[in-house]
């Protein structure tokens, strides 16, 4: 079943420089700001700070290399979106839980346009999954606490 729930990455990403977020914007041409903030155990990406922590996809765009320690989650969501706001509290607790074995990141789509667009996030939420090798697999919209501890559990923690 979870094969069926989630979607492999593997095209390969064809990166822009200007590209639309959900609500149909153009992005602008400023530089995100290489501050990140945490909240618990949940780490807000910036462009800067994701291509950094998680995939340099300006030097390698042809190919998904994770630079993380430990697998990882990039929630993709907005301030406004009610599904959104319904799984922030299961992603806090799941971070809490796998610390240490497990980095969830997340990433605002109004803030970070150029980031949704890379990963032509088309609805929110949109949840990437990023085993520490291997290729990151994109679930959009919400899913129970126990379909993700599922997904962390099969996919990533204890993937062989």
């Amino acid at each position: 079943m979870i094969r069926n729930i989630l979607l492999s990455f593997t095209a390969v990403f064809i990166l822009t420089t200007a590209c639309s977020n959900t609500t149909g914007k153009q992005a602008d041409d400023k530089p995100a700001a290489t501050v990140s903030k945490e909240k618990g155990n949940i780490e807000f990406l910036t462009y800067d700070t994701f291509i950094s922590k998680v995939w340099n996809f300006e030097t390698n765009p042809q190919q998904f290399v994770y630079v993380g320690e430990v697998p990882a989650i990039v929630d993709f969501y907005a301030d406004w979106c009610g599904p959104c706001k319904r799984i922030a509290p299961i992603m806090e607790k799941l971070a809490k839980e796998y610390d240490g074995k497990l980095k969830i990141y997340k990433i605002d789509v109004d803030k970070e346009q150029r980031l949704a667009g890379v990963f032509q996030v088309r609805s929110i939420p949109s949840v990437l999954f990023i085993p520490k090798t291997g290729q990151p697999m994109m679930q959009a919209g919400a899913l129970s606490e126990e379909m993700y501890r599922q997904i962390i559990e099969e996919q990533l923690v204890n993937k062989k």
